[in-house]
């Protein structure tokens, strides 16, 4: 009788009386091997001071997204309070900072993080063993009312929480290690790039521990892995411990690199910011929080800056990924999995060009007419007058609305041939193959 030892990809495997080497997971290797390089690459092509701080904003929420997909994406837990450990995890990191500066306190400014992780696991400990009693909506809701309760705890004790103004700090403080400061903003981008990885190989080796493959197990079928001796509230318990101590590590990153933590850190909004990012970039694949991380930050960052109608391009864009798009945008990449493996994806590049460029018609159809209703309807006292990317005109005339109807018009139309065109060469692609393309 035959026997295989599971091993690693790279390691041997005996068979009867033979050894076989299986191949690496050169696409494995490639994606972190890419994320490193971006990682330290960037900061240096987008030197500005915006740019740094988005990627440094970056770096925090792809942290907090994956640690919210150990509970929603890993386990099946759907939280609606996640903030509240990234939160108290950055108030304490920031009462730990001032003590450094006051000189009560040795330690590098450098490991703070590693003091918030402890604190958020710290009320992971506290607050997980009551929420994890129950699974399912009831979850849900207990997390949504703790939430609330440490919300409203925020401004009922100002000590602590520091009330409406928060509480500031100054991460520059002790020597500088090796002339490092944390001073410039750059300095803070590698420092939160640095953990940043560490969370991410931390979250990705975690999945493939007995913990991570039961929690898998307790997301798809708890029944059954409570009939095979499981606890599965227990399973639920850990796992929210370890989700709650890196969620704490973007916190205290989030209070080195503002130097303030308020109580928007534990509000609900940051709670669901981290919900619609994880669930954007796509739950069910381990890089899909990373993906939704970096969207939801342009939009919260890049596109707020642009047009105060920010929160409604991100909602519509949310829709349209429930409706459409369930699994997120890592889903779309993984769906061009085996076309890559039956080499066919360049053939089916015209066709998505195609897509993409009707799409973009829609886009600009979509955007003309929410900034003219904006202009006319909210900011009419400062005249129709307004421009888009370069070009001026006025909102309060006939001729931007009829442009704005011929591109939704045109804009559909091409859509709904552009798509016919994708549907049917997959559907080639799939007789010609004989499978699923």
């Amino acid at each position: 009788m035959e026997s295989t030892t599971m091993q690693q990809s790279s390691d041997p495997v005996v068979t009867g009386r033979t050894m076989r080497y299986r191949p690496m997971n050169l696409l494995r290797w490639l994606i972190w091997s890419v994320t490193v390089v971006l990682m330290l690459v960037m900061p240096l092509i987008f030197s500005g001071g915006f740019a740094v701080t988005l990627l440094s904003q970056m770096g925090i929420m792809i942290i907090f997204a994956l640690s919210y997909n150990m509970l929603l994406g890993q386990t099946g837990m759907l939280s609606f309070g996640h903030a509240v450990y990234s939160g108290l995890g950055a108030f304490i990191a920031v009462h730990v900072l001032n003590m450094i500066g006051a000189g009560k306190v040795w330690l590098p400014v450098s490991m703070l993080p590693l003091v918030g992780g402890l604190a958020g696991a710290f009320f992971g400990v506290i607050f997980g063993y009551v929420t994890t009693k129950k699974s399912g909506t009831t979850f849900a809701m207990i997390t949504m009312g703790i939430g609330e309760m440490v919300f409203a705890s925020s401004l009922m004790f100002p000590d602590f929480f520091g009330g409406e103004g928060g509480i500031s700090t100054n991460r520059v403080v002790g020597e500088p290690f090796l002339g490092i400061t944390y001073g410039h903003g750059r300095q803070v981008y590698y420092l939160i790039a640095a953990w940043c990885l560490l969370s991410m190989v931390a979250m990705y080796a975690w999945t493939h521990t007995p913990l991570g493959r039961i929690a898998n197990a307790v997301r798809d079928n708890p029944e059954r892995v409570e009939f095979i001796g499981y606890n599965t509230q227990r399973v639920r318990y850990l796992v929210l411990i370890l989700s709650a101590f890196f969620a704490g590590i973007a916190g205290a990153l989030s209070a080195i690199n503002f130097e303030i933590v308020s109580a928007e850190n534990v509000s609900a909004v940051r709670s669901g910011g981290v919900l619609l990012a994880a669930f954007i970039g796509g739950a069910g694949v381990f890089f899909g929080p990373v993906i939704g991380a970096i969207v939801f930050t342009l939009f919260a960052v890049a596109l707020s800056d642009l047009t105060k109608a920010w929160l409604l391009y991100l909602g519509l864009f949310f829709v349209m990924m429930v409706m459409f798009v369930p699994g997120g945008i890592a889903s779309l990449l993984m769906m061009q999995m085996p076309l890559v493996a039956k080499k066919q994806f360049g053939r089916m590049l015209p066709y998505y060009g195609r897509a993409a460029v009707a799409g973009a018609v829609l886009l600009a159809a979509l955007i003309l007419t929410v900034e003219m209703v904006y202009k006319v309807q909210v900011d009419s006292a400062n005249g129709t007058e307004m421009s888009l990317v370069g070009i001026g005109f006025d909102a309060g005339t006939f001729a931007p609305w009829i442009v704005a109807a011929a591109l939704w018009a045109l804009g559909y139309a091409a859509w709904r041939w552009a798509a016919g065109q994708v549907r049917a060469q997959l559907d080639a692609i799939q007789t010609q193959t004989g499978g699923h393309a």
